[in-house]
């Protein structure tokens, strides 16, 4: 799946990741169609430094994230012009709209989507940041949209850290649209219907695709009520109930390092996960991806950087 962006121009080498907790990057090499992961580095915020919200500031402590995105590049060993940007899942709105008809001219579907989009965005549509792209067909000719809507000025909050540092966010994008890109590089395509868990200790995000669309998408923040397992089980029971679905060909679980509370371990969480879909869950695991000679990297490190690596891989 090709995820929508907020600003997209040519394909950058190097991808950030600003988090709640920490900031990480990595960086590419491209030949042949193959990419290699040249080099990684993370660097950790003091708490509260960014505190990743769908409406209100995001940037705490600003000169504590440029500083610790400059030690980042530091550590990465160049400093680069531009990157692309991987966000937090919890600053942004996705919704799936449907349109049983579809506007042929461009400006007219984009103010179809601002319409729909205005009803459910909990700030003025004026101030947001709208991206789609296009979603599953449906029949008699008409498509689902997978639609991000985010406050402009939380997007301009993390660009505005990038260019302190020296670097341009030509992409900037969610953090989990991206992990399904992570996926599809380490995986091939899946066919049928594959869920993706992705799992991180400030929220888990559930994503369903069927033959490459996304046809289902729940992000629930560490606030929320609940744990990962119920989420779980209210994904499966609504695809089954409301998606028409048959089964998971793949279930997928990015971040069986992350800590949570009630999560005893990795393996913990995959069994627990496995029992509430009735699937097998895969961990996407560091050697699916190619890394350059001497370069060595655990599962949590790998956690981290699975977004950065399908952002770059677009």
């Amino acid at each position: 799946m090709k995820a929508p962006s907020f600003l997209a121009t040519s394909r950058p080498h190097v991808a950030v990741g600003i988090g709640a907790d920490r900031v990480t990057a990595v960086s590419v090499a491209r030949g042949g169609g193959t990419a290699v992961v040249t080099a990684h580095a993370s660097e950790s915020l003091p708490e509260g430094a960014v505190q990743p919200v769908l409406n209100g500031p995001n940037i705490a402590d600003r000169p504590a994230v440029v500083g610790a995105l400059r030690s980042v590049f530091e550590r990465l060993g160049q400093r680069p012009r531009r990157v692309a940007l991987a966000v937090p899942d919890t600053i942004g709105k996705v919704s799936l709209l449907r349109f049983e008809k579809v506007p042929a001219r461009a400006d007219d579907l984009e103010q179809l989507i601002r319409f729909q989009v205005r009803k459910a965005a909990p700030f003025r549509i004026e101030d947001a940041q709208v991206a789609w792209c296009p979603g599953a067909p449906l029949p008699g000719g008409g498509r689902e949209f997978v639609v991000i809507v985010t406050r402009r000025d939380v997007v301009r909050e993390y660009e505005g850290v990038c260019e302190a540092a020296g670097a341009h966010a030509g992409t900037v994008d969610l953090a989990s649209l991206n992990a399904i890109n992570a996926v599809l590089a380490s995986h091939g395509r899946p066919q049928g219907d594959w869920l993706l868990v992705h799992v991180t200790p400030h929220y888990a995000t559930m994503a369903i695709l069927r033959d490459g669309d996304l046809i289902f998408y729940r992000n629930r923040g560490e606030e929320a009520d609940g744990n990962l397992a119920g989420l779980a089980h209210q994904t499966a029971m609504y695809y089954e109930d409301r998606l028409g679905g048959a089964g998971f060909a793949k279930v997928v679980l990015i971040g069986s390092a992350a800590a949570r509370a009630g999560m005893e371990s990795g393996d913990w969480l995959r069994r627990n996960l496995q029992e509430r879909l009735r699937a097998d869950v895969e961990v996407v695991r560091p050697d699916r991806v190619r890394f350059a000679d001497r370069i060595a990297i655990d599962q949590a490190l790998f956690d981290l950087y699975s977004p950065l690596i399908g952002l770059l891989q677009r």
